[in-house]
């Protein structure tokens, strides 16, 4: 894995969401819904049951997940309902699909809870996320990867300015990767 910089900062504000990296009790419950609900999990290697959701959120996430930079809870900034979850991190240096001969991309991802989608919410926490780095961080590329058959979020990859690169075949179907550069959300 990489030893460069990702994004440090522990809350990002917008207009409708708080991204936060740390953890609170109450977020439990909407974190398991997040990988066994089948239709979010649909591109994703699909729902895993939820006892053993529950058993891994409860030795290993409470204790770790939240503590990697660029790793956040997306959260209702009014209610703090959970929305989903957002990772900004740094992509695999030892995969073969690259945008750049050092491999040093940063990568986007983020899931969120069936109710929160068709709201813009995605958009808006990406957004958020690629402004916040882009203040923090050097220009670099960011690459983002979705099945092909996630149209959905091909089409959200694309309104934030996303292009696809490549295609290639892993976990048993089609992946796109697509790229854009992080100067292009500096304010």
């Amino acid at each position: 894995m990489s030893q460069l910089p990702t994004l440090s900062v522990m809350e990002i504000v917008s207009e409708r969401l708080l991204l936060r990296r740390a953890l609170h009790d109450s977020d439990r419950e909407g974190l398991i819904e997040l990988s066994t609900d089948p239709e979010v999990q649909a591109y994703i290697g699909g729902p895993r049951p939820r006892e053993e959701v529950e058993k891994h959120f409860d030795t290993v996430m409470a204790a770790d997940a939240m503590s990697r930079p660029g790793n956040y809870i997306v959260v209702d900034n009014t209610t703090d309902q959970v929305i989903g979850t957002l990772m900004l991190a740094r992509w695999w240096t030892d995969h073969p699909q690259r945008v750049t001969e050092d491999g040093e991309e940063l990568l986007l991802g983020y899931v969120l809870r069936r109710g929160a989608w068709g709201a813009g919410y995605a958009f808006e926490a990406a957004t958020a996320a690629l402004r916040a780095a882009a203040e923090e961080l050097p220009d670099q590329p960011v690459v983002l990867v979705t099945q092909t058959a996630n149209k959905r979020s091909l089409n959200l990859a694309a309104r934030l300015g996303f292009h696809p690169t490549s295609t290639f075949e892993e976990y048993g179907a089609e992946q796109t990767l697509c790229a854009t550069r992080l100067s292009t959300f500096k304010s």
